[in-house]
């Protein structure tokens, strides 16, 4: 993301409800442009059928080639995209997959390595103004080809997957005392006094793919798991969605910014609990546990107990059901980021 900016993750934490920023603090809902309703262009051109998540996740928020974030003014991320790469590939979907992919290299592939511009907006004259990129994006795309090559047997996707692993490993790890971490970008948060880490960034699905071949990434996913299971706060000893480290290697919840639980730090446990992490998904799955069913509020402050006065989007209540091995429901939600997060505890 850019330069430090927190996106607006809205699905998360107050689902169709709306919200302002990724701090998660409330704020009443802005209506915001829907994507039309028109029939997907891909309706015809796989054969067989489509989970249903996918096929209506394509429905609802794929235009063009991009995934467009309806709570958001109908921006489009990096991340995004690499979602739907994801799923596409997972689905056998070529052609939305080939239309996503086309889009993202036409519209958000930098020039000076092989990493991506994390936002476009449609609504200013110049939509990829800041290029700076963003990690967890990076890596979602990376994954999503790596996927497709092997589904589809591309040397193409695998050729560019890799490049990306490489430049994010060459260009977005830092190291910091005795461990190497990976930035959440490449401009924003690195100063004299502190690194800037999100959690939710190490997409250890991804990583994992990386470290099979790679020594740079074996060392990436080694110190990493040992910095996330360090980067637990408070009396409930949860993750907080942004967190420092000193030069000295301290960690500490993020200057500037609330220390919480929430939209982004979900995203630690599924990643965690998908790659066979299961101890670093251990804070979050006492968390929910411990809050009634349905009713779990959707960030907590690490530091002070505070509590949202309201729940996890149906998204953010499918991460927390398969972390507590409970059913799950198959309607997909109607916001964006509360959708990508039910479509991918079904897929992943």
């Amino acid at each position: 993301m850019g330069s430090g900016q927190i996106v607006d993750r809205r699905g998360f934490c107050v689902g169709a409800a709306g919200l302002a920023i990724a701090g998660c603090g409330h704020a009443e809902p802005t209506p915001q442009p829907q994507p039309s309703q028109t029939p997907s262009p891909f309706a015809t051109t796989v054969s067989g059928p489509l989970p249903i998540n996918w096929r209506s996740f394509r429905t609802q928020f794929l235009r063009d080639g991009r995934i467009v974030d309806n709570g958001n003014g109908g921006i489009s991320h990096s991340e995004g995209q690499g979602y739907a790469l994801i799923l596409a590939a997972k689905a056998g979907d070529r052609a939305a997959f080939d239309a996503v992919w086309r889009w993202t290299e036409d519209t958000l592939a930098r020039n000076d390595a092989a990493l991506f511009s994390w936002r476009y907006d449609p609504r200013i004259a110049n939509p990829v103004a800041d290029r700076n990129n963003a990690t967890d994006g990076d890596l979602l795309i990376g994954l999503g080809l790596s996927l497709a090559a092997e589904r589809w047997r591309d040397a193409r996707y695998a050729d560019r997957a890799r490049a990306i692993g490489d430049a994010v490993a060459t260009r977005l790890v830092r190291t910091v005392g005795e461990r190497q971490l990976l930035l959440p970008g490449l401009e924003g948060f690195v100063t004299d006094a502190q690194t800037t880490i999100n959690p939710a960034y190490y997409v250890w699905p991804a990583i994992d793919r990386y470290a099979r071949s790679s020594p740079a990434w074996k060392r990436i996913a080694a110190d990493g798991t040992a910095l996330i299971a360090a980067a637990r706060f408070g009396p409930r000893q949860l993750p907080t969605d942004w967190f420092d480290v000193s030069p000295a290697g301290v960690l500490s919840p993020a200057a500037g910014r609330p220390p919480r639980f929430g939209f982004d730090a979900v995203r630690v446990p599924l990643y965690a609990a998908v790659a066979g992490r299961n101890a670093l998904a251990d804070p979050a799955r006492a968390w929910w546990a411990s809050q009634p069913p349905q009713a779990i509020p959707a960030w907590i402050d690490v530091l002070t107990g505070e509590q949202a006065p309201y729940a996890l989007s149906p998204g953010g209540m499918a991460v927390a059901n398969r972390i507590l091995g409970r059913p799950r429901s198959t309607v997909l939600d109607k916001d964006y980021y509360s959708a990508v997060l039910q479509c991918l505890v079904a897929t992943l």
